[in-house]
């Protein structure tokens, strides 16, 4: 990095945390009681909540997060099943209700799950443990609370509204809890990846696109589902610091640049290092300079899939945090560092 350079990093005061609500991990909505203006699955969209004043569709007001009807028929809640992409534990919630104003929820809860198999406890279990207790919401706003320390890890999160509403987005920020034992000795896994509890530490740019989604594990749908820079007015190349799930020995490392014709990067090359992944942003930065080099300057295509393999990666011990670096600038889909774990 450039000595002036400012070091950024995703989710601002979440910075370290994944969203564990996030489709880029693979999260989705199993069911829910009536979504009947807008549908839940905008809840997860990883973009800014924004409003259309002048869209409209069959049920009346285009919204940009999940709306329920109006309650006439009692009962006390509604709700929604989410099913996480990889078990997790949460640190903080974020209940956005940005745009709804005269139709956000009064009150919501947010509970949690772990079971052993594809199927939530019924809605009404008491196998739920609470994250955060039945609490005022705010219209227009993020409501942000800390998450129960005790609920441990889960794959299913209950989200309830009273009476009924919209909420635009809901935010899980936490860790992806991985076993050691969940991946075979020796072999090379996607240690990068979100799911494999791969994070994005910190990047000098990171003006178009969404960030995070750098390491989904699903290939990317179009040129906003990658991270891309500004273009680039003054020296140096940009960059970016991404933590593995856990130390390894890399094999294998993907490059994609899908939907990336006119705005790829020109060349890449990759760094790594066995740290202390808690370390700031700022000062992992500053150390990189001196990380050893994996993989030398390669030249990148538009639109392409590019693997380096054994011959491309220089010999090296095993490593926990990569930095990628793209010159001059541009965008990249995905990246993948597919590394056999420590012992």
């Amino acid at each position: 990095m450039n000595e002036n350079e400012k070091v950024q990093t995703p989710d601002g005061e979440f910075a370290g945390l994944v969203d564990l609500a996030s489709p880029h991990l693979g999260t989705e909505i199993a069911s829910v009681s009536d979504e009947f203006f807008a549908k839940a699955s905008r809840m997860l969209s990883p973009r800014a909540p924004e409003f259309k004043p002048d869209v409209f569709d069959a049920n009346g007001k285009w919204m940009d997060g999940w709306e329920t009807r109006r309650r006439r028929g009692g009962g006390e809640c509604d709700y929604a099943i989410i099913r996480l992409g990889a078990p997790g534990e949460v640190a903080k919630v974020d209940i956005d209700t940005s745009h709804f104003t005269g139709n956000f929820p009064l009150f919501a809860a947010v509970c949690g799950c772990l079971t052993k198999n594809d199927s939530p406890p019924r809605a009404d279990s008491s196998e739920w443990k609470t994250l955060v207790p039945k609490t005022k919401l705010r219209g227009d706003s993020q409501n942000i609370f800390s998450a129960s320390s005790s609920a441990g890890i889960m794959n299913w999160i209950r989200l309830r509204i009273y009476p009924d509403g919209g909420v635009a987005r809901l935010r899980l920020y936490g860790k992806v809890c991985i076993r050691q034992n969940d991946f075979p000795a020796g072999k090379a896994a996607e240690l990068s990846a979100m799911q494999n509890g791969g994070r994005i530490l910190a990047y000098n740019d990171a003006h178009y696109g969404d960030v995070r989604a750098l390491i989904s594990l699903r290939r990317g749908e179009n040129m906003g589902d990658g991270w891309e820079t500004r273009r680039r007015r003054t020296p140096g190349n940009d960059w970016i610091i991404v933590a593995l799930g856990q130390a390894g020995t890399v094999r294998e490392i993907v490059v994609d640049t899908a939907f990336f014709r006119g705005n790829y990067p020109e060349f890449c090359s990759l760094q790594g290092a066995l740290c202390d992944a808690s370390d700031s942003p700022e000062t992992l930065a500053r150390a990189a300079n001196s990380w050893a080099e994996l993989l030398p300057k390669k030249s990148l295509q538009a639109d392409s899939l590019h693997r380096f393999g054994a011959k491309d990666i220089a010999a090296h011990s095993p490593i926990n945090v990569v930095r990628f670096n793209i010159y001059p600038d541009g965008g990249v889909s995905r990246l993948r560092i597919f590394a056999a774990p420590a012992k």
